[in-house]
């Protein structure tokens, strides 16, 4: 039995200088009805239904939810779309369609739908989960739904099956026991990776002697919980131990994996409440979603090798001329201009016979990075 969970709904809501990112996934499968993007895309083609949805779409261009690198960004995205965005044009007017019209909040809802529909867990297979519930002596301590001879809690009572975050909460506080228990049997620590702890988990939760769990997610907003870090994970977690990059490219149920499995080496396992745990993740999660910060000198550079001074420095071009940004661009503008002015820019370069610009995610990062600087980068 093979499995694909899938959050149903995010938001994500992250300061970024005069912009605020707040994606809502939901919005975002809006817009990509709305704009008729599934009359040729496909999402979820070949996922098992969830959450009352299951795949739709057309079947003449990719799947949007098919794997873009754990590293999802919104500047991967936009860079996704940019170097596609020709081969989209002609397409489109080839079928007489119109092109969609992006403002900056479609962008921020559309990051938010591909990102809860593709990063939350790993693929999970319920036999490779029985396997593990039986090598790592986990039966040991936990029958499944009736008390038995060890110390833990049959599983059947467990309320964090079908809650990433929750899961971690509640693996943290049993961590005590757990240690105490092992200790009694003389047996070492049990190390879990990501994987092995979805299969598990899958494995548990479609067991047929139990409940059957609803799946949630839900995070409260990031900035709530950065009091929460500060008092329960500040004091080890910083500079190069720091949490915003040791968390980069993980699952939820990565994250529960590592915490768990780092807990042997620390002399005392702070314990924080299910509320102070999802704002603790939720602060960390914000920086995950975001994205490294893009380096104004690299963008300047980009600029000029991408041939975008050519026609933005030219007041005959026709093109606009782009002031410094003072933090006013972003990623989320950059994929709004690209639907809105993208297909002038194309004729345009046609014309001086200037080949479309090729950009990778950090060249997007970068190039925003530059035009929010731009001022005080030249005046250096």
């Amino acid at each position: 039995m093979r499995h694909v969970s899938l959050a149903a709904a995010v938001l994500f809501i992250a300061p970024c200088a005069n912009h605020i990112y707040a994606g809502d996934a939901e919005r975002g499968a809006a817009v990509l009805r709305r704009e008729n993007c599934l009359r040729c895309h496909s999402v979820r083609a070949n996922d098992i239904p969830r959450f009352g949805q299951q795949g739709e779409g057309g079947n003449t261009a990719s799947d949007l939810s098919r794997p873009m690198g754990r590293r999802f960004t919104p500047a991967l995205l936009a860079s996704v779309m940019w170097n596609h965005a020709p081969t989209m044009w002609a397409s489109m007017e080839d079928q007489g369609m119109e092109r969609p019209q992006l403002s900056e909040q479609d962008a921020d809802d559309l990051f938010a739908y591909f990102f809860s529909i593709r990063f939350f867990e790993q693929p999970g297979e319920a036999e490779r989960g029985k396997v593990v519930f039986e090598t790592k002596h986990c039966a040991e301590c936990h029958s499944l739904d009736q008390p038995g001879p060890g110390p833990g809690h049959p599983v059947s009572t467990w309320k964090s099956l079908g809650d990433p975050v929750l899961l971690v909460h509640d693996m943290w506080d049993h961590a005590a026991a757990m240690q105490n228990a092992l200790a009694r049997r003389k047996r070492a620590w049990v190390i879990l990776t990501g994987q092995e702890l979805t299969d598990l988990a899958l494995y548990l939760k479609n067991l047929p002697q139990l409940p059957k769990t609803t799946e949630e997610f839900s995070l409260p907003d990031p900035a709530s919980g950065e009091p929460a870090f500060q008092a329960t994970c500040a004091r080890c977690h910083n500079g190069s131990m720091s949490l915003e990059t040791r968390l980069s490219n993980m699952t939820l149920i990565d994250v529960a994996a590592a915490m768990w499995n780092h807990i042997p080496k620390m002399k005392v396992v702070p314990q924080t409440s299910q509320e102070d745990m999802r704002k603790i993740v939720a602060y960390i999660w914000e920086r995950q979603y975001l994205g490294a910060a893009g380096d104004p000198r690299r963008g300047a550079r980009t600029f000029a090798a991408k041939h975008c001074a050519i026609c933005h420095n030219d007041p005959q071009s026709g093109a606009p001329k782009l002031p410094g940004g003072n933090g006013g661009y972003t990623t989320s503008a950059m994929i709004h201009v690209l639907w809105t002015h993208g297909p002038q820019m194309l004729d345009r370069m046609r014309q001086r016979d200037i080949a479309w610009a090729r950009l990778s995610a950090d060249d997007i990062s970068n190039i925003v990075a530059y035009l929010n600087s731009r001022e005080s980068v030249s005046k250096k």
